[in-house]
Order: C-alpha cells, then structure tokens, then sequence
C-alpha cells in the first residue's frame, strides 16, 4: 500500500479497499464517494478519507444493507441522528428475521421431503419429484414464491 495515503491512484485506492476500480467509479456516479479534483493535466488522487468511506460502504452492505440505506446511513455519519439510524437498522432487523423464518420453514419443507424420498420405495413416484409436480411445497409449509429472488425462472 502507498505510504503516502494522501495520495492514492483509483488502482492502489481500490486494492487498499479491497474492491475493484469500476466499483470505485460505481460508487462515485451513485454520489455515495466523492470525485476527487483533478489536477490540470494530472491523476486524481485519493486519501484516507475515500478509503474510510469505503470500508464504511462495505461493512454496511456486509450487514445487508442496500445501496439506498447505505446512502441514507452516509448522510447520518457525523453520529448527532442516532435515532433515525437506529430506525434503519430495526428495519434491517425485522427483514433478516423475515429471512431467517423463511428459511426455516425451507429448512422443514425439505427435510421432510428428504425422509420421504428415503422411506421411498418399489414403483411409487419419488415425493419430492411428485411434490414439485403438484405445487405441493407452497400449500404444505406457506414458503412465499420468491424465496430463491428469481421469480419467472
């Protein structure tokens, strides 16, 4: 890494950071980092301060939060609005709780579809199979559709 972090390129910034540089640039055209000036005829040059907003950027998204509440959470980092960001993270909360019981339910639907496949036998149609056939998954355990996130599919 460049001794000097007043001074880094976009490519050591990146590597610093541990993302690529389009993800930089994405960034930037989202207004979630800054544009450094750039000098007349030379290289802009990021420091410690890009590099903090970064990691910031990173470990929200680490904690589920989307592009949008990471933008929303940047404009709440000077730490005097606790209240609306802890609003944001109590609807973070409930979704991943959300998640979870989903996936729960995921958790028993195939398990039980498993041990009757394993108590399966002779010419009878494999449960799972004749489940997915019938539909069967989404009366028996309430799963929502778009558990997998690619409805259509």
């Amino acid at each position: 890494m460049n001794k000097d972090n007043s001074s880094m390129t976009i490519g050591i910034l990146a590597r610093a950071a541990g993302v690529n540089v389009e993800t930089i640039r994405f960034y930037q055209r989202k207004g979630l980092l800054t544009v450094p000036r750039q000098p007349y005829g030379g290289i802009r040059r990021y420091g410690a301060a890009h590099q903090a907003r970064l990691a910031f950027i990173k470990s929200a998204q680490w904690l589920g939060f989307s592009l949008n509440q990471v933008a929303e959470l940047l404009r709440l980092e000077d730490g005097t609005h606790c209240d609306e960001a802890s609003e944001l993270a109590e609807e973070k909360l409930r979704e991943v709780r959300q998640k979870l019981a989903d996936l729960t339910r995921l958790e028993a639907a195939l398990a039980d579809l498993i041990g009757a496949c394993h108590q399966h036998s002779g010419d009878v149609a494999c449960p799972l199979v004749a489940s997915l056939q019938q539909g069967m998954l989404q009366k028996k355990s309430a799963i929502p559709r778009a558990t997998s996130g690619h409805e259509g599919e």
